[in-house]
């Protein structure tokens, strides 16, 4: 048998060994170190004054065995053990084992209970010998009324958990009854009940008899949907939210996504969706939707920084019901310290869809970085579809003006740039994904025909993949691509339709579009083609942070016979939040004559 030295007893220990190994001077050190020791690891040796073992069950047998045997909270008192509690919980013990084995099927346990004390701490033994389990014998599921034509019912009926010879498991009877009434409710039989739900139970023969039967009763549908609380708002607009339409077979799940989808519209602070069950005609149920409006004016101010733009601040103002149509208007602009960008966009939603649109915009922007300076007012018109499943396509139609410089050489251009763009997104979070893809892919091009100073046609390629690995590791694959096709010098295509590599998400190690082709002088002025690649594995450190290792390659090049790819690797510090994730980077340069080493910080998402 151990005996346990009291936490005084250890303190004491401590200090002798002190005083015995230490100097004088240092002797108060050694009592400091005993009150510290007394304080903050005695608790942790002390034993405890009352303890229950459970012997001879496992798995949710014994879960539930344990849970009731808990210690009532009065039981043990300052480390004090009440004893006259403790003799009516020890009497009590068997009951309650019995009771908890009981919804498992066990009516027959031999059930063994010791009190043993040990230097004032107290150890319940309770040993169980479950015995043979009550096992089904008989068993009726059945759906009854017009339900019990529907597929989906019955099969859940067929299927139902336990069958003949299984051990009688009334958890899981329970379970599976829920789920069959729920399936009712979900098909538009919301009067679903169970005229019958019995389970004899022999307990001398071991055997028990389950009957169940769902009355169905009529199926119903959705109603009339009325809108209450947004006058402000069209009718129209409003039906767009919704994910079901009259006559629709009714669904609280239908319900409910319709919910959400009034949530993320940003719109409304309040959203109730009532069934008017005390008005149904014809099994079709009237829909209340009392909408609370949000403000539809804001204004929203932002500061931040990052490598390729420096320091920056932004200011967005919106109006999300112009005219009382449900059209929106977005003016923003954009000052960083190497980019400014101001504009303003008026969007019209799409009659039907819910995330389709037409927009119109109009964006002034400046661009100083060491490679270009460029100031470019650009007109667009784009419409926009919503393919379910984070699918989207858009076509569009661009005007700009663009004054640059690259190099030594100074140019202005128009251009008429008609494109199309598909984009597919697949992440089941944005705050921090552990798996997903995302890829755009898209086309544009101009003709002197058309109205533009030169005539090009480009193709652009984008993706990123990310996959969860064993031992909290994640893999974040991307590349990007461009190609252009155009008869005229490079000098006579605008320094936006340039390809450029290099900075924060693009080859990390080299400045912000610091590669690509150079002129005669050295300057860098752009190429015809881009290809570039990353890896990053990522090792996550908590919940909020992440170490990461990465090597990116790449380059913009005039000939795909004249590519030379750069390539940078680091190590990089992620923090993650509500806002987007904070990424810190330190990035050498791989095959340069004199490598230099580039620290890189980013905020915001990047999937």
């Amino acid at each position: 048998m151990h005996k346990y030295a009291s936490p005084a007893a250890h303190g004491t220990i401590i200090a002798e060994l002190s005083r015995r190994l230490c100097p004088l001077p240092l002797t108060i050190a050694g009592m400091l170190l005993a009150v510290l020791f007394y304080f903050c690891l005695g608790p942790c040796l002390a034993a405890e004054p009352l303890r229950l073992e459970l012997l001879g069950l496992e798995g949710d047998l014994r879960a539930n065995v344990e849970a009731a045997l808990a210690f009532p909270s009065g039981l043990v008192r300052d480390d004090q053990v009440d004893r006259r509690w403790m003799t009516r919980f020890v009497q009590q013990v068997p009951k309650q084992v019995a009771e908890a084995m009981q919804p498992f099927g066990y009516f027959r346990p031999v059930i063994d209970t010791r009190l043993a004390e040990t230097d004032g701490s107290y150890l319940i033994t309770v040993t169980v010998e479950a015995g043979e389990p009550v096992r089904v014998t008989k068993l009726r599921v059945e759906v009854t009324g017009p339900g019990a034509a529907r597929g989906a019912l019955t099969r859940l009926a067929e299927n139902f958990p336990l069958h003949i010879d299984a051990p009688l498991d009334q958890s899981a009877y329970e379970k599976a009854k829920q789920e069959l009434q729920s399936q009712a409710l979900d098909l538009g039989y919301l009067d679903a009940e169970f005229s019958v739900h019995e389970i004899r139970i022999d307990v001398a023969a071991l055997s028990a008899e389950i009957d169940l039967e769902l009355a169905s009763g009529p199926r119903y549908y959705f109603g009339e949907v009325r809108f209450r609380g947004a006058e402000n708002y069209p009718d129209a607009f409003l039906r767009r939210f919704l994910t079901f339409h009259p006559g629709d077979i009714f669904s609280y799940a239908s319900l409910g996504q319709t919910q959400l989808q009034f949530l993320d519209a940003d719109r409304f602070s309040e959203i109730r969706l009532l069934p008017d069950r005390q008005n149904v005609v014809d099994a079709r149920v009237p829909i209340d939707v009392v909408l609370t409006p949000s403000p539809s004016r804001r204004l929203q101010p932002g500061i931040g920084y990052g490598t390729d733009t420096g320091a920056r601040m932004s200011l967005l103002y919106r109006d999300l019901n112009i005219f009382n149509r449900g059209h929106e208007l977005e003016l923003k602009a954009n000052l960083a310290q190497d980019a400014q960008t101001a504009g303003g966009a008026y969007i019209l939603p799409d009659p039907q869809s819910l995330d389709s649109y037409t927009a119109l915009r109009l964006t002034f922007e400046r661009e100083d970085v060491d490679t270009f300076l460029s100031s470019k007012i650009t007109g667009e018109v784009e419409r926009a579809w919503d393919l379910k499943k984070g699918r989207k396509f858009s076509i569009y139609l661009q005007i700009f003006q663009e004054d640059f410089t690259v190099g030594d050489e100074d140019n202005s251009l128009r251009m008429v740039l008609p494109g199309a763009r598909f984009s597919h997104r697949h992440y089941r979070s944005l705050i921090r994904p552990k798996n997903g893809y995302s890829y755009t892919l898209e086309v544009r091009g101009g003709h002197q025909y058309l109205g533009s100073d030169t005539g090009l046609l480009q193709m652009l390629a984008s993706g990123k993949i990310l996959l969860a690995l064993p031992g909290r590791f994640s893999l974040l694959a991307r590349v990007d691509s461009g190609w252009t096709l155009q008869n005229e010098p490079l000098d006579e295509v605008p320094a936006s339709l340039r390809f450029f590599a290099g900075g924060d998400q693009s080859v990390r190690g080299y400045a912000y579009q610091s590669l690509g082709p150079k002129d005669s002088d050295g300057d860098v002025v752009g190429g015809k083609y881009l290809l570039v690649g990353s890896l990053e594995l990522e090792r996550a450190l908590g919940s909020k942070w992440g170490l990461a290792a990465f090597y990116d390659t790449g380059n913009a090049f005039d000939e795909p016979n004249q590519i030379k790819l750069a390539q940078g690797a680091g190590l990089g510090l992620r923090y993650y939040t509500p806002v987007g994730p904070v990424r810190l980077d330190v990035a050498r340069q791989i095959g340069e004559d004199d490598p230099s080493y580039r620290i890189h910080l980013s905020i915001g998402y990047n999937w």
